[in-house]
């Protein structure tokens, strides 16, 4: 009966994903038709900076406010990424278009005055969506290839000198020329949103008379046609100056269909010396890739064919390099536990930039998806907790341990517990600071849920499963009492050793880092995924051959204490990597603040030491794989 029923759940679990499959969609996925005169509304984001690193909420500045301010809803990694949507008093209709459309009449006073001015000089860009498309402003390069690239945002003010005054004056953008291109269905009358681009200026309104609702404005007139343009007299920012708030509304139809128009976003300054240097990275790692894949093959062949033809009593006693230590290589290292844990993360990790970057090439994690990469990235970390639970946990009873729970605990709160804790006091700092980057009370509850309701519960079944299997056998016997190591040539110094082998892992993956570092810090997009995979499959190979070769000379030097040396050696890959981001921070931002540079430092601290745990892993299984494989293939007595 057992059967019968089981086909009838799986059936029925089926039919319900396909009918939900039908009624859900990726946000920003689902075209939106709009007809002549529909409303369009302007929703606002966060304020940001790439000097301070801080972002802000739109209404964090005294703008126009509409009647009432609706919060949209955020995923995860929205509020991670300190995204505050909000509505926005910009609302205007489909292929209407404005001219001089007053939002707002706003007289500053001196705390008002000192907010502006605070923003414009750390140089704050206003964020804006519509359609879930950002706004972007045309900035003019006559050594790009169209001739323009696409800013995100526009910037709050700019600083300046009247002509003929050496004093510095701050400036407001306070009249916005939006252009809506939209693409539109010849069949029916609809029109789909393509771009959404702004041109700002600052411009000293004028009128006659007193102000009341009705009144019209002599510098720019949708009576009398009369544009603004950048000749007009700047709004200045100052305590008591009046400022009024205009924007334009123009409608360019574009030949851009609807699927295309991230293009001109991702687009944005992609030149091809960047594809050049990438390919250029990946061949020279794939070249020497294949020379230390060549090296090995030859000499351990010639090695295994000798030592297995020795045949005289006299030959078998003078054996010299690796096999000498057969009965020392398999003896368990000086605080195995720590390594059982730090493996169970690692392999942790590996499940989940693998699956994230899966999901991401296939086009799930797209930009017009905001914050779907790293809410992805939390949601897998959580289920991979099953595999660490279960590598620590065997590799453990390999090394003859018995206190599973022991291990399965420290898997579960050693790696997120020092990440954890860093980012609290980073998010201390941001709330000082009143920055809407800092997570909510209820953000972070929900976090610690995630890591205590559902990773430590599936670290502790992906251990019991690891547990319960039969422990992982070595190919030769260990001796009883260990062998002495003989002195090292200075080569072979195991920090010498350690800090060669990061080299090239590192060496394969700087130039996307430069990438992946811009888009973090200089808020771009980052949609290279595809060649992100691509770089990350040659991450793994060179880290698995640099510490097979390593570990080969240091076993060859008959020195067996290859356990923990093999994960050093490709880990060491992150202190480069955290020696990359301090230059990067000197040579490429702007950052003024000091909590500005401790939580570029705080995160980039996290960041190494996850890369430190992932390459350790993939260095110690290719280490453990070529041990294993060379001891057994060769005939010991």
């Amino acid at each position: 009966m057992a059967g019968p029923k089981r086909v009838v759940l799986i059936i029925s679990v089926f039919v319900l994903l396909v009918h939900y499959s039908h009624c859900f969609y990726l946000p920003g996925v689902a075209p939106q038709d709009f007809q002549k005169g529909d409303e369009l509304k302007v929703k606002v984001n966060k304020l940001t900076s790439t000097k301070t690193q801080l972002p802000y909420s739109y209404y964090s500045l005294p703008y126009c406010k509409p009647d009432r301010i609706v919060d949209s809803a955020e995923n995860l990694g929205e509020v991670l990424r300190g995204d505050r949507i909000e509505n926005s008093p910009y609302v205007f209709k489909m292929r209407e278009p404005l001219m001089c459309n007053v939002v707002c009449r706003l007289t500053l006073n001196k705390k008002t005055a000192d907010e502006f001015k605070e923003k414009i000089n750390d140089e704050y860009w206003v964020n804006m969506i519509l359609d879930n498309l950002p706004l972007v402003a045309p900035i003019r390069r006559p050594d790009q290839e169209n001739g323009i690239v696409y800013q995100q945002g526009f910037l709050v003010g700019v600083r300046g000198q009247y002509a003929g005054s050496k004093e510095e004056k701050h400036f407001i953008h306070n009249h916005l020329a939006f252009t809506v291109k939209y693409h539109k269905d010849p069949q029916a009358e609809t029109s789909r949103i393509v771009g959404f681009e702004v041109k700002p200026f600052s411009v000293k309104h004028e009128y006659e008379g007193d102000w009341s609702e009705k009144t019209r404005l002599t510098t720019c007139d949708p009576h009398a046609k009369r544009a603004v343009t950048n000749s007009e007299s700047p709004q200045e920012v100052d305590d008591k100056k009046e400022i009024i708030f205009t924007y334009d509304v123009e409608f360019q139809e574009s030949d851009v269909k609807w699927a295309s128009r991230w293009d001109t976003y991702l687009l944005m300054a992609d030149d091809q010396i960047h594809w050049f240097s990438i390919v250029n990275s990946l061949m020279i790692v794939v070249f020497l890739s294949g020379m230390v894949a060549m090296i090995m093959l030859r000499t351990l062949y010639r090695d295994i064919s000798k030592y297995n033809q020795l045949e005289t009593q006299e030959e078998a006693q003078e054996e010299t390099g690796w096999k000498l230590v057969h009965g020392d290589v398999f003896r368990p290292p000086a605080n195995s536990d720590l390594l059982c844990v730090y493996v169970g993360t690692g392999v942790q990790f590996f499940g989940m930039f693998l699956v994230t970057m899966i999901f991401a090439v296939l086009g799930f994690l797209s930009p017009s998806n905001r914050g779907g990469l790293m809410t992805a990235m939390l949601l897998v970390w959580i289920f991979m907790g099953l595999l660490a639970g279960y590598a620590s946990a065997r590799l453990y009873k390999m090394f003859k341990g018995t206190e599973w729970k022991k291990i399965t605990l420290k898997t579960a709160f050693m790696f997120p517990g020092i990440c954890f804790a860093i980012f609290f006091v980073l998010n201390a700092l941001i709330w000082g600071e009143k920055s809407s980057g800092a997570v909510p009370f209820g953000t972070m509850f929900a976090l610690v849920f995630l890591w205590f309701g559902i990773s430590v519960p599936l670290v502790f079944v992906g251990s019991y499963i690891g547990f319960r299997k039969p422990a992982i056998e070595d190919p030769v016997k260990t001796n009883k009492i260990p062998r002495q190591i003989p002195e090292q040539p200075w080569y072979m110094n195991p920090i010498f050793s350690i800090l060669i082998g990061g080299i090239l892992p590192f060496g394969a993956i700087f130039i996307e880092l430069f990438f992946i570092l811009t888009s973090i810090w200089l808020h771009q997009f980052y949609y290279l995924f595809g060649f992100l995979l691509l770089v990350f499959l040659i991450l793994i190979v060179t880290c698995a051959e640099i510490t097979i070769v390593l570990c080969y000379f240091q076993l060859c030097s008959e020195d067996y204490l290859w356990w923990w040396r093999s994960y050093l050696t490709s880990g060491s890959s992150a202190l480069y990597l955290f020696l990359y981001a301090a230059f990067y921070f000197f040579t490429k931002l702007e950052i003024s603040k000091p909590v500005s540079g401790i939580l570029y430092f705080g995160y980039m601290l996290i960041a190494s030491y996850a890369f430190f745990v992932l390459t350790g892993t993939i260095g110690f299984y290719a280490c453990f794989w070529f041990t294993r494989l060379i001891y057994s293939s060769v005939k010991i007595d």
